[in-house]
């Protein structure tokens, strides 16, 4: 059978399976899901497939096995690394989860909620809200992301200095495997001794080693109390001294310290001035801090404020303000949120999701500003991210008034290096929780060891003999 024939007798078995409704094949009609969110990458598809549940996906990778026809999963569409983008060959089945979002279980008893994969981020939190629970995992995107995309990714978020990243908030998962069988691997256990740990294998492996289709999330009691300020300081050095403190201070009750740049804050500011009215930063740099306290909202008061006084009263910080109620919190939270998006409206750029020591922050953040001045005069650092788990969002912007996207194609490949060098020579990640996806397969190849890449090529070979899982993506193709 010729290609062309094995297409056809591929097509007309997916549309028999899934029905017309649920199968796109004309380039408009898949317009929205072949572009990712950033703009950085466009593909082709061959079709877009949205299965019902779980066991209509696994025939749907059936055919796909039989026709020899590769899958690229897609949840939300919002990674940040070209994961969920199928390439330019048109050859490629755009497997879309979206139909797979039902809450199947919420067992407070078990502190466990069993969400399907195309389940979106911010419905499982207020299903958990439902039952007085909480699910912590909080980012810019929980409106649109989905459960199967966060796990695909291991994506952090805001709270992972008090819960973990999505690996960790994961109990068990339900999984389509490349040979198209189901592996049912929901669990609700703590402890699951028994062999190889196959749920945090697939967990991160954006969709390279199977699909996920369901997973076991852990829910907490909510706290009682939350409290957030906003402290302003005149060095990074300021606010790793300053996280020292609080977590001393305050424990597993802190729950968020997030790093801002002044210059981050003043982009929010100029794309979204409603949200910059009532704070005007005045330091080099602010932070967010996030008190979950189970006592009582007076008691969280007391203790936020006790430690931003001490800090104020030693002049380690320059300025607090304690959110005197939910809106005012809220208004703060929107200010960190805006930022990727302020980033956005001024214009493409260069984005680095790194990790390092948070030992090393203060030393990372400086020297590798003076490196990436020193190559790219006049460029704008907009540096945020998560200083509680030291990952930062060092991004670089064109000067003013330059063209993003000439910026992006001239001094992309030479600004990474800067930055990946830097995080690596003091014990960093140049990836920390947006993945590889398409964008860093070369990085990859850079900064793992040989032995390391060697694992994982054996594990990809192994699971997915035909590589017909999500090729390109993670480990470049061979």
């Amino acid at each position: 059978m010729n290609a062309a024939r094995r297409i056809e007798v591929f097509l007309d078995a997916l549309l028999a399976l899934l029905g017309a409704g649920h199968v796109r094949v004309r380039e408009a009609d898949m317009a929205a899901f072949t572009r990712d969110w950033r703009g950085r990458y466009q593909g082709r598809a061959l079709a877009l497939a949205e299965p019902g549940d779980a066991a209509q996906l696994a025939e749907v990778v059936q055919l796909c096995r039989a026709h020899e026809v590769a899958l690229v999963p897609q949840g939300g569409n919002t990674g940040l690394a070209g994961g969920a983008t199928p390439d330019l060959s048109g050859e490629q089945l755009l497997l879309s989860l979206r139909r797979l979002n039902r809450i199947r279980q919420v067992s407070v008893a078990d502190g466990v909620l069993v969400a399907e994969a195309g389940c979106v981020l911010q419905t499982v939190q207020q299903v958990a809200e439902q039952h007085g629970m909480l699910f912590p995992l909080s980012l810019a995107a929980e409106g649109s992301a989905t459960i199967g995309g966060v796990l695909s990714t291991n994506a952090g978020g805001t709270a992972v200095l008090r819960y973990g990243n999505a690996r960790a908030l994961c109990l068990g998962l339900e999984v389509v495997t490349p040979r198209g069988e189901l592996w049912h691997g929901l669990s609700s256990l703590r402890k699951d001794n028994t062999g190889y740990d196959l749920r945090d294998l697939l967990i991160g492996a954006e969709g390279t080693l199977g699909v996920i289709t369901a997973a076991s999330l852990q829910i907490f009691p909510r706290p009682v109390a939350q409290r957030t300020a906003l402290a302003q300081l005149a060095h990074v050095r300021d606010a790793v001294e300053l996280f020292q403190r609080a977590r001393s201070a305050l424990g597993a009750g802190l729950t968020g310290f997030e790093l801002m740049s002044a210059h981050s804050l003043q982009l929010v500011a100029e794309h979204f001035p409603q949200l910059a009215r009532a704070f005007q930063p005045r330091a080099p740099w602010c932070v967010l801090l996030e008190l979950s306290d189970s006592e009582s909202d007076e008691h969280a008061q007391q203790r936020l404020e006790h430690v931003l006084g001490d800090a104020l009263e030693s002049r380690l910080v320059d300025d607090a303000l304690v959110a005197q109620s939910l809106a005012q919190a809220r208004q703060m939270w929107a200010l960190r949120e805006h930022i990727p998006l302020a980033q956005a409206q001024e214009g493409l750029n260069i984005k680095h999701d790194i990790a390092v020591p948070i030992s090393g922050m203060a030393a990372f953040v400086e020297g590798t500003a003076e490196l990436v001045l020193q190559a790219l005069p006049g460029a704008r650092l907009v540096v945020f991210g998560h200083l509680g788990d030291g990952n930062l969002h060092y991004n670089v912007q064109a000067p003013l008034g330059a063209d993003g996207a000439a910026f992006l194609a001239r001094h992309q490949e030479a600004c990474q290096r800067i930055v990946h060098d830097a995080a690596a020579a003091c014990g960093g990640s140049f990836s920390a929780e947006h993945g590889i996806g398409q964008l860093k397969t070369a990085e990859l190849q850079r900064y793992k060891s040989p032995v390391a890449l060697d694992m994982m090529r054996a594990i990809k070979a192994a699971l997915d003999p035909q590589g017909l899982f999500n090729p390109g993506k993670v480990l470049p193709r061979s």
